[in-house]
């Protein structure tokens, strides 16, 4: 199941771990990525709290855990290669993967056709 917050988080749900990373809208508005900084494995984050940071040629913008859990894995891969954001955002360009503390949270989220909708609706 994917999810997709306003801030063009997504969000991949498989069991009660979620994949999170940046959508293709936001990998095309910041332009190149040329740094990430991860959060480390087994921090706690409270759903909206500053869990990484990506930076481009642009600007920097913190990406948010988008629900309450412990990190369980970082995608290492992305601090030597994080042009990966840009080149393949909803697959190897993931950032962290995290536990789902309350399942309740991913009920503000959209769906991709909702998030299609709302993307449309910026420009």
């Amino acid at each position: 199941m994917l999810k997709f917050s306003e801030d063009h988080e997504w969000m991949s749900i498989d069991g009660n771990i979620a994949t999170v990373g940046i959508t293709d809208h936001a990998q095309n508005a910041l332009g190149d990525i040329v740094f990430v900084e991860l959060p480390e494995v087994g921090a706690t984050y409270g759903k909206g709290d500053d869990a990484a940071v990506v930076e481009s040629v642009k600007a920097a913008s913190e990406v948010y855990a988008p629900l309450s859990g412990n990190i369980t894995e970082i995608n290492a891969v992305l601090e030597g290669e994080p042009a990966k954001v840009n080149s393949s955002p909803m697959d190897d360009g993931w950032f962290f993967k995290m536990t789902i503390g309350d399942p309740s949270e991913l009920d503000a989220y959209m769906d991709e056709a909702g998030y299609a909708e709302y993307v449309a609706g910026l420009e």
